[in-house]
C-alpha cells in the first residue's frame, strides 16, 4: 500500500524551497502527499528557530501530528532540529530528527527506518559544510512562481541571530547551476522566479573565482532566461550603485527589494552589530527611489531589543515613519541561546516588547495602505495566480490584485487597470494580456 506523507513548513523561503525538494524526492520514491491536516502515515515538520514562538509552533505541530494519527511516524527537520535535536527527540511521538544537511536525503532515511527502530537524531556539524548545492527540484507547488535557492548560510554575526549556527557559513551555488535551475523552471511554465538565500547579498563571494549577485543577474538578463525575476532580501550595505542602476534598467527584475533595517536607532544598530547607520540606510532608500520611483521597498524591524530605551524606540518609529517604505515585517525580540543578545541587559519585559511590536505593525498597515493607494487609476502588470472563486494576482512591485473580468488567465501576465481597493487588496480590470514586456511596474 502506498504510504501517505504530510509536510508542513515554518520560516523562510529557503525552507519552502527545501520542503518542495523533499516533496518531489518523496513522490519519486512512491509516497502519496496529503495535507498536514489529514491522516498520514508519516508527518514531516520542517522547522524554524528564529524566535521562541517558532520553536513553540514546531512543538505544537508535533503534538498535532500525534493526535491526527498516534501510529504515525513523526520526522522533524530544519533549523530547530539542527539546534535542539536532542531536546526534540524527547517529545512523545517523535521518531526521527534530521539536520539541515540531512534533509536532502529524507527519502533514503525513511527507506532505512524499521518499525522496531528507536527514535534517533541524525544531525551533522553544519559548520563543516563548505560548498553550496541547490537541492534538485523539477517542480514547485505554487504553480506560477518558483523559489530558487542560490545561496545558503551566513558569515555575519548579528548579535541577536541564531541563523549562522543553524545554517553554517555562506555557501553559493555555482552560476551555471543557478542558470540551469532557472531555465528548468521556465521550461515547466513558471512565469516568475524568486532568487532566495539566507544571505543573498553574499552570493558568490565564496566561489573560485569569486563572483557576486550583480554578475549573476546580468547573466540572467543577457540570456533572457525568465520573464519575471524577483530578488529576495539584500542587506543595505550590499546595495551598490551598480546594482541600483541595473535594477532601474532591467526588463526582467521586478521593482521590489526587501531591505532589512532592524532598528531606526543608531545606538541599537551598534549593539546589534549591524555594521551600518540610519544615514546609510536612508541613502540606499533614496538612491533606489530616485532610480526606480515606483519600487516597493520592504523591511524587517525588531521591537524590544535588549536595552532599547523609550527614546531609542521613538527614534525607530520616527525614522520608519519618515521613510517611503511599503511594508514592515515586525519581530518582537526573542533571546536565542548562544547569541550575544541573549545575555545583554536589561532584557525588556515581554508586555513592553509586545506593545512596541504592535505599534510598529500598525505603522506597517498604514504604510501598506498609502503605498497601494498610489496605484489607483494606473496600470500594473499582474501575474494571475488563482483562477477559481475569483482571480487574484501579484504585480511586479509586489502588490496583490483582485482581477475583475477575463477568464482562463491563470499563469498569464496581464495589464490591469487599478480601479480601487477591497479588504487590503487592490482591485482592477484586465486591460490586455501581456507578455511581460510592458513598462514597469
Amino acid at each position: 500500500m502506498t504510504k501517505r506523507i504530510a509536510i508542513t513548513t515554518l520560516g523562510c523561503k529557503i525552507n519552502q524551497f527545501e520542503s518542495a525538494a523533499m516533496t518531489e524526492a518523496l513522490e519519486q520514491d512512491g509516497y502519496s502527499m496529503v495535507p498536514f491536516s489529514e491522516t498520514a502515515d508519516i508527518y514531516v515538520i520542517n522547522s524554524c528557530t528564529v524566535t521562541a514562538k517558532t520553536d513553540a509552533e514546531s512543538r505544537r505541530l508535533i503534538r498535532r501530528a500525534t493526535r491526527l494519527n498516534p501510529e504515525a511516524r513523526v520526522v522533524v527537520t530544519g533549523c530547530y532540529a539542527q539546534m535542539a535535536g536532542d531536546d526534540l527527540l524527547k517529545m512523545p511521538g517523535v521518531n526521527l530528527i534530521l539536520g539541515n544537511s540531512e534533509k536532502r536525503d529524507i527519502a533514503g532515511f525513511l527507506r532505512g527506518m524499521r518499525d522496531q527502530d528507536q527514535p534517533k537524531a541524525v544531525v551533522s556539524d553544519i559548520s563543516l559544510q563548505k560548498s553550496g548545492e541547490s537541492a534538485p527540484l523539477e517542480s514547485f507547488a505554487e504553480h506560477t512562481r518558483a523559489f530558487l535557492q542560490v545561496q545558503n548560510g551566513c558569515d555575519a554575526r548579528c548579535a541577536y541571530c541564531i541563523v549562522p549556527f543553524a545554517r553554517g557559513a555562506s555557501r553559493s551555488v555555482a552560476p551555471q547551476e543557478a542558470l540551469d535551475g532557472m531555465a528548468s523552471f521556465v521550461s515547466k511554465g513558471f512565469k516568475e522566479i524568486v532568487l532566495t538565500g539566507i544571505h543573498l547579498g553574499g552570493y558568490g563571494l565564496d566561489l573560485a573565482p569569486p563572483t557576486d549577485l550583480l554578475q549573476l543577474l546580468v547573466q540572467v538578463e543577457e540570456r533572457a532566461l525568465v520573464n519575471r525575476l524577483r530578488i529576495g532580501s539584500v542587506e543595505p550595505t550590499e546595495v551598490s550603485q551598480e546594482l541600483v542602476r541595473f535594477i532601474a534598467g532591467s526588463r526582467i527584475v521586478c521593482p521590489h527589494l526587501h531591505l532589512p533595517l532592524q532598528s531606526g536607532s543608531d545606538g541599537v544598530l551598534s549593539r546589534m552589530n549591524r555594521g551600518y547607520t540610519t544615514a546609510l540606510y536612508r541613502g540606499v532608500v533614496d538612491s533606489l527611489l530616485q532610480a526606480v520611483p515606483d519600487i516597493c521597498i520592504g523591511t524587517d524591524v525588531i521591537a524590544g531589543f535588549p536595552g532599547e530605551t523609550d527614546e531609542e524606540f521613538a527614534e525607530t518609529y520616527r525614522f520608519i515613519e519618515g521613510l517611503p517604505l511599503a511594508y514592515l515585517h515586525v519581530f518582537p525580540f526573542s533571546p536565542r541561546p548562544g547569541t550575544p543578545a541573549a545575555t545583554m541587559t536589561p532584557q525588556l519585559h515581554s508586555r513592553l516588547v509586545k506593545e512596541r511590536a504592535e505599534a510598529l505593525r500598525m505603522l506597517s498597515e498604514a504604510k501598506k495602505t498609502a503605498y497601494a493607494a498610489g496605484f489607483v487609476g494606473r496600470e500594473l502588470q499582474v501575474l494571475v495566480q488563482k483562477d477559481a472563486g475569483g482571480r487574484k494576482g501579484l504585480s511586479r512591485n509586489y502588490l496583490p490584485v483582485l482581477i475583475e473580468g477575463g477568464d482562463g488567465l491563470f499563469n498569464c501576465e496581464v495589464t490591469v487597470l487599478i480601479t480601487g481597493s477591497r479588504g487590503g487588496d487592490l482591485v482592477g480590470k484586465v486591460a490586455e494580456t501581456g507578455i511581460g514586456t510592458a513598462p514597469r511596474p
